[in-house]
């Protein structure tokens, strides 16, 4: 018993030298590498751009279209008439409306008055230098309501037809001022060589007196005889009425040419002793239509201003029948 437990003790103690003889070797653990990450610099961030305060697109401003000024032709007007009416030149008004003969207008046809100022405001239209016609036989009238009447009539002492003739009348006192100034067309639109045209200039607001006055040609052109038709005779013409009151004047026209008359207008002079005009009137006859070979009665009624009504003057004027255009093919 006593050697098993040496032999215990034996074995005890090789194991505890055993232990104590061991070479212990340290490891320091190397470091393990600490992956280096690769970081961007920092971008340096671009100064904003502070943008310009937005200005939006213009808006596209539309054309308006003006609108047109529409003019219905009344008795008695021209182109001249028109134009100096409305402020244009002759030629734009017969350009906007594509007129190549000014004397094929008909009473109640609309014209375009054209806008001329869009070429230039403030440009005058030129007045033309009128024919040297003669202004005769002048007579002054007031009337009862403060207005006065200039009657008188031209002669058209050219050798020429005469067309949208028209004359100027002008009052003057004693040291030759002018008082009042009037224009005005004559009441026949076409006049030949040593026919005469009578004439009515109103004064709507006329001084108290004047001491003198001037009576001048204002417009008038070489006529074109074009649509005009003066194959046209009055007959069987009368004369009655009393002698400061109303007058009448009747009669015939006859178509004596080789066409068809249409628009027949008949004009009516009166004179007094003197052979001055004292009324005019114009009228259209019975039928304004005159086949050829036929006639129509008529009968204007006037009052003198002034009188009494010692002779009268009687003329007709027409239009030829427009001639049709061929269709476009």
């Amino acid at each position: 018993m006593r050697r098993l437990l040496e032999f215990g003790w034996l074995l005890a103690a090789l194991w505890l030298l055993a232990g104590c003889g061991q070479v212990i070797t340290r490891i320091t653990p190397i470091p393990t590498a600490t992956p280096t990450v690769g970081l961007s610099p920092v971008a340096t961030p671009r100064p904003t751009a502070t943008p310009a305060p937005y200005t939006p697109a213009p808006t596209p401003t539309p054309t308006v279209t003006p609108t047109p000024i529409i003019y219905i032709i009344q008795p008695g007007d021209n182109l001249l008439k028109i134009a100096r009416q409305f402020g244009v030149s002759v030629e734009a008004l017969r350009e906007a409306n594509g007129i190549t003969d000014p004397r094929l207008l008909q009473i109640n046809q609309e014209l375009v008055i054209p806008r001329e100022e869009m070429e230039g405001e403030g440009t005058p239209t030129p007045t033309p230098t009128p024919l040297p016609f003669a202004v005769e036989n002048i007579t002054f009238s007031y009337t009862p309501l403060g207005g006065l009447w200039c009657f008188g009539e031209v002669h058209n002492t050219t050798d020429v037809d005469l067309e949208q003739a028209g004359v100027m009348v002008t009052l003057l006192d004693a040291k030759g001022q002018t008082l009042a100034q009037e224009q005005e067309y004559v009441q026949v639109s076409l006049i030949g060589p040593g026919e005469r045209a009578p004439f009515a200039v109103h004064f709507a607001q006329p001084p108290a007196g004047f001491d003198s006055y001037l009576a001048v040609p204002w417009v008038g052109v070489r006529g074109y005889v074009g649509s005009y038709y003066r194959d046209l005779e009055v007959r069987e013409l009368r004369g009655e009425g009393e002698r400061y009151a109303t007058y009448y004047v009747t009669g015939k026209v006859a178509n004596i040419g080789p066409e068809d008359a249409v628009e027949v207008i008949v004009t009516v002079t009166i004179y007094d002793a003197l052979g001055r005009v004292i009324g005019s009137r114009q009228a259209a006859p019975e039928h304004n239509v005159i086949p050829r070979g036929g006639e129509t009665t008529f009968a204007v009624q006037l009052t003198p201003a002034g009188g009494p009504v010692s002779s009268f003057r009687v003329t007709a004027l027409g239009r030829r029948v427009p001639t049709p255009t061929p269709a476009s093919q």
